[in-house]
C-alpha cells in the first residue's frame, strides 16, 4: 500500500503532527473522558477524510499525526476539530462547565503544527511513547474528576 493518497484530481501526502490544550493546560483528559475524546475525534476525522497516523491523548495536551487531504486548510480543520469536541465535553460532563475558569472555552486558543517529511517514523514514534517517557521524567500523578 502506497503512502499517498488520492482524491478526484490530485495525488497528495500531506502528514502533520498537531498539538493542542485545554485551557490553561488543566489535567483533564483523562479516563473516561480520554476516551470519549479519542472517540469523537475519530468520528470527526472520519467525516472529513483525515487520516490518524498516530494519537496519543494525554492528561494536559493531545498530540496527532494525521493526513489532512489538500481540499482542506489545517486551520479549518482545527476549527472544526477543537469546536465540535469543545461542545461534546461541556455537554456530556457538565461539571466541567460549571468551573469558573473555563469561560465556555474547553481548549485554549492556537495549537502547534509542523510538517512531517523524511522523519516520519520518528515523530509518530515520538507521539506514541511520549507519555511514557514524560511520566518518567516528571513522575507527577493526574487530576482524577470522576
Amino acid at each position: 500500500m502506497t503512502k499517498y493518497r488520492k482524491l478526484s484530481h490530485s495525488f497528495y501526502y500531506c502528514v502533520y503532527h498537531v498539538v493542542w490544550t485545554p485551557k490553561y493546560r488543566f489535567r483533564v483528559l483523562t479516563d473516561v473522558v480520554a476516551d470519549t475524546l479519542e472517540n469523537k475525534i475519530r468520528a470527526i476525522c472520519g467525516w472529513k477524510e483525515v487520516e490518524i497516523l498516530e494519537m496519543n491523548i494525554q492528561a494536559d495536551h493531545v498530540h496527532m499525526v494525521c493526513s489532512i487531504p489538500p481540499k482542506m486548510s489545517v486551520s479549518d480543520f482545527m476549527g472544526i476539530l477543537k469546536g465540535k469536541t469543545a461542545l461534546m465535553m461541556f455537554s456530556n460532563y457538565p461539571s466541567l462547565r460549571k468551573k469558573p475558569y473555563w469561560g465556555n472555552h474547553f481548549w485554549s486558543r492556537g495549537y502547534f503544527v509542523s510538517t512531517v517529511g523524511l522523519d516520519e517514523e520518528r515523530i509518530k514514534n515520538y507521539v506514541k511513547y511520549q507519555e511514557t517517557e514524560e511520566r518518567k521524567e516528571d513522575g507527577t500523578t493526574d487530576l482524577k474528576l470522576f
